[in-house]
């Protein structure tokens, strides 16, 4: 864990590390906007270490051909999202292929009318790699497997121009790809490799798309997917699962390490009305969650992530389905600050107020860094914000992190540029407009989420005795 840590470890003279411009302006950006960052998460990230700890023995079982299933369960703000951009960072930084999904209406992970393949489509769109972490990866996959299957050969003292080269190269193809055949489906997508492969070789660059598009899940009819590319199948609702465990074997063979697959915003699935197609997608979890325990899929993790209501509701979550609730509901030694973090639902904990406190003051001297003055605010201005932020009426329930963060920042933005304010001055003045609180139905771009420390909570002011 130190490698993600180590941009965030203050220096020997106490300092937090320079963070670059560009970083810095992508940071303050996104966090004033009320979305997570895709960079510099290891300069603002504090606790969580232990839940960081459990996931990244997670990879390392991947990495050695296991498989995982795990469920972040966290009210919203409590850095749900924070959490799985942090292991999808680390994870592209440790030779692991990445895909992200957040369900909607429209992307389930079963569905009548394709919104299960939509799903399937959105991971295949961001499929990120260390090389390419934006997403659209898998072009850059096929090739570079490709490429290095032809530097080996090519080490062995056989040319280009050699006949026997590109037989070479296909024996190396299908030493990968065989493995494949005895999978679901695995037939199919070995041949679709094979066809990359010639067309790779041949320069013919509408093959190689066709290819790109039937494995993004992109074709509608099997007619079209015969006469393009050979192929009587296409990945349909029922069936994109399988060819995920199918890609998480194939990169292993390709020089990765695994797939990890997130998928948020499982309350999208809680909103279902119809319960029938709630249960659908509740035995879609069911399927990926007893393939992943019982050694069924290889090299593949899935992390998803829901609030406490979307997991847990006797009625319409998860929990509602009893095949998953009896292997998910929480076992009678865990509590309150005794969580079982090997077990597959993970539960966030708020963060701390001294937790939250440092998080403020990194995000002070990144914005001091990135708009080159020097900070002005103590110990006790960041006191006083906190004090004075989760004072309002209604803040012990209704704010969120997010809404402190972007106060935080625009705060920082008046002060910096109107040095003869004071913080207090200008937090107690009636014209300072404060962010308002989520609703209930929006978690995008969570952030951690503060809890109060013990013996600092009054009924009137659950924060009038902040101090740090």
């Amino acid at each position: 864990m130190s490698d993600m840590t180590n941009a965030a470890t203050p220096l020997a003279n106490g300092s937090t590390p320079k963070v670059p411009r560009r970083v810095a302006a992508v940071i303050i950006n996104s966090l004033k906007g009320g979305v997570v960052p895709r960079i510099g998460l290891p300069y603002i990230t504090v606790g969580r270490a232990r839940e960081i700890q459990a996931l990244l023995h997670d990879l390392d079982l991947i990495a050695d051909g296991g498989a995982s299933f795990r469920f972040l369960v966290g009210r919203y703000g409590s850095g749900k999202s924070f959490l799985l951009q942090t292991i999808r960072n680390h994870a592209m930084g440790n030779g692991f292929a990445v895909c992200d999904a957040d369900l909607s209406p429209e992307r389930r992970l079963q569905g009548t009318r394709g919104q299960g393949l939509a799903t399937y489509r959105e991971l295949m769109r961001n499929l990120s790699t260390k090389t390419r972490p934006e997403g659209g990866a898998l072009t850059l996959i096929l090739d570079r497997w490709l490429a290095n299957l032809r530097a080996e050969v090519a080490a062995s003292g056989l040319t280009e121009d050699d006949p026997a080269f590109d037989d070479q190269v296909e024996a190396r193809i299908y030493a990968v790809i065989r493995q494949l055949e005895e999978m679901v489906h695995g037939y199919d997508f070995a041949k679709l490799l094979a066809r990359y492969h010639r067309a790779w070789r041949e320069g013919d660059e509408d093959t190689q798309a066709n290819v790109i598009r039937w494995l993004r899940g992109e074709y509608r009819t099997k007619t079209e997917a015969k006469q393009e590319l050979g192929v009587n199948v296409i990945i349909t609702d029922d069936d994109w699962y399988d060819y995920l465990k199918l890609f998480a074997c194939f990169l292993k063979g390709a020089g990765y390490k695994g797939l990890l697959v997130l998928i948020d915003e499982l309350v999208n699935l809680y909103k279902i009305p119809n319960a029938i197609t709630r249960q659908y997608n509740y035995e879609k979890i069911l399927t990926m969650y007893n393939d992943t325990l019982q050694g069924k899929a290889r090299h593949l993790g899935i992390i998803m992530g829901g609030t406490p209501q979307s997991i847990e509701d006797q009625r319409r979550g998860i929990y509602s389905y009893e095949a998953l609730s009896s292997r998910l509901a929480q076992g009678r030694f865990a509590s309150e600050g005794l969580m079982d973090l090997l077990a597959p639902v993970i539960r966030l904990e708020p963060l701390t107020h001294e937790e939250l406190f440092v998080l403020i003051e990194k995000l002070a001297d990144i914005h001091a860094g990135l708009f080159d003055y020097e900070r002005t605010l103590g110990e006790d201005d960041l006191a006083a914000f906190l004090r004075i932020e989760f004072g309002r009426v209604g803040a012990s329930t209704h704010l969120t992190p997010r809404e402190v963060i972007r106060d935080f920042i625009e705060l920082l933005d008046i002060v910096s540029q109107n040095p003869q304010v004071s913080v207090v001055q200008l937090l107690e003045s009636e014209s300072f407009d404060y962010a308002q609180p989520l609703e209930s139905g929006s978690s995008e771009g969570e952030l951690p989420a503060a809890s109060p420390a013990d013996g600092q909570t009054t009924a009137a002011n659950p924060y009038a005795e902040f101090t740090i």
